[in-house]
């Protein structure tokens, strides 16, 4: 998120806004009415994260922050987002192997609305399960260019599993740590393992690897070095704006997200097994 955050200071590049998924119609077409928007959304947020524990030290989430592309697959009903809600095995497997051009076409479609009143040089766009859905998003978008962060398992999958207990703890008192991680694991290593597989179809100077631990020790040079690989211009506007961002962000104190991998039943073997090619390949 804060390479995303980062990356978004770059006035050639859009992301959609959090109002923007959640409330896009009628269009909103002058600035008090994206003002009320942005307020109402805001309003709803802080409603969520007094039902949901912890959300903000996992995912803060503001109405004028750039936000996950996923947001719009809910719409298209096929997202892990719902596997966060409740234990539904069967969608679980049916989001493993259902095809997802429909969803990069109600996607494109939606971008296309956003369009009509600001088209931006690019699109920047997150969604950690892109990587399971590379030949679909190629096939809607032959031109994307790919920034792939990775992290050691070992806490990704901690962290996701912490966020979904948290989520589900908000539906039903009934939440099963060790099935929550089962399923995490379940489908984070399928759409890893695909991801692997399928980045063989983006050649190479459209595809960027960054280390999480590289870009947290020195995150501007990271953001140079994608730039370079994927032609990017920089411009000095650009980089003052995220050199600035750095600087502000640096002395902010902020709410660790903490959780127990042995609360899930998590080892390092379990992560190995699902996970050893993967971590083979990275070198964690």
């Amino acid at each position: 998120t804060y390479l995303f955050n980062l990356l978004a200071l770059n006035t050639n590049y859009r992301s959609p806004k959090f109002w923007e998924i959640m409330n896009p119609f009628p269009l909103a077409k002058n600035k008090s009415t994206i003002h009320y928007r942005r307020l109402k959304v805001d309003v709803q947020m802080k409603i969520v994260e007094r039902i949901i524990p912890h959300l903000k030290t996992m995912h803060k989430i503001r109405g004028n922050s750039p936000e996950e592309c996923e947001q719009i697959a809910t719409m298209n009903a096929k997202s892990f987002a719902y596997i966060c809600m409740a234990d539904i095995p069967e969608y679980t497997e049916y989001l493993k192997h259902t095809s997802f051009d429909d969803v990069f076409k109600w996607h494109h479609w939606f971008l296309q609305m956003l369009e009509t009143q600001r088209r931006p040089k690019n699109w920047l766009l997150k969604d950690p399960s892109h990587i399971g859905h590379i030949p679909s998003i190629l096939k809607t978008y032959p031109n994307a260019k790919f920034i792939y962060i990775h992290r050691d398992p070992t806490d990704a999958i901690g962290s996701f599993c912490s966020l979904t207990k948290n989520i589900r703890s908000s539906f039903t008192s009934k939440v099963n740590p060790e099935e929550i991680s089962n399923t995490v694991i379940d489908f984070w290593s399928h759409n890893v393992r695909q991801g692997l597989q399928d980045r063989s179809l983006i050649a190479e100077n459209k595809i960027v690897d960054v280390i999480y631990d590289d870009f947290v020790r020195n995150p501007m040079q990271e953001i140079k070095n994608i730039y370079a690989h994927l032609n990017f211009d920089m411009s000095v506007a650009t980089e003052n704006n995220m050199q600035n961002y750095l600087y502000l962000n640096k002395g902010k104190s902020k709410s660790k997200h903490i959780y127990n991998i042995e609360e899930f039943n998590i080892d390092e073997e379990k992560i190995k097994f699902h996970f050893n090619d993967y971590m083979l390949k990275y070198d964690f």
